[in-house]
């Protein structure tokens, strides 16, 4: 009786054990999604044309979901918008985009193929551009984002650097 009593309690030490907690002592429960969690928040890309934005926000326990759209200059045009959710499905990881006007606002799907501290690589081999899109969080606190694939059967990469921003308020 005494073994039984030690095995039920050595089961019941190792699954406790076995839970993940974050810095603020809250059980993890959707490890993959909190992999992507450096994303959480709002980023921006300037140039001489116009700001790129991205939001990106907690969902529910197993979803981010964001936006992202390209102002242009003093007109305030909005040229391109995107939305983008994270979702954490059993043990998989998905990034799903919709660009709004392109391929019929059919979403595509990418999967977590990589991760490492601050980095997450999501691939969609049967897409052609982008078929793998990279997220990499710098010491600088920017985030890098490259989206690499085939155009016209040859090979094309694009990079953005997100700077962190405050949201905009709307009234």
């Amino acid at each position: 009786m005494k073994k039984i009593i030690l095995s039920i309690l050595a089961l019941g030490f190792i699954a406790i054990s076995c839970k993940k907690y974050d810095a603020f002592g809250n059980e993890i429960r959707f490890e993959e999604l909190n992999k992507a969690a450096f994303l959480e928040g709002n980023w921006e890309v300037q140039d001489s044309l116009g700001v790129l934005q991205l939001q990106w926000k907690t969902e529910n326990d197993s979803t981010f979901s964001g936006t992202s759209y390209f102002i242009q200059g003093e007109k305030k045009d909005t040229l391109h918008r995107e939305t983008i959710e994270l979702q954490q499905r059993d043990e998989h990881l998905f990034f799903t985009s919709t660009v709004q006007g392109e391929k019929g606002d059919t979403p595509i799907t990418f999967q977590l193929t990589k991760d490492a501290d601050s980095l997450a690589v999501f691939e969609n081999p049967k897409n052609d551009y982008p078929s793998k899109i990279e997220f990499r969080l710098q010491k600088d606190g920017k985030i890098k984002q490259t989206e690499s694939g085939m155009v016209l059967k040859k090979p094309k990469a694009q990079q953005y650097l997100w700077t962190k921003s405050n949201p905009k308020s709307e009234n």
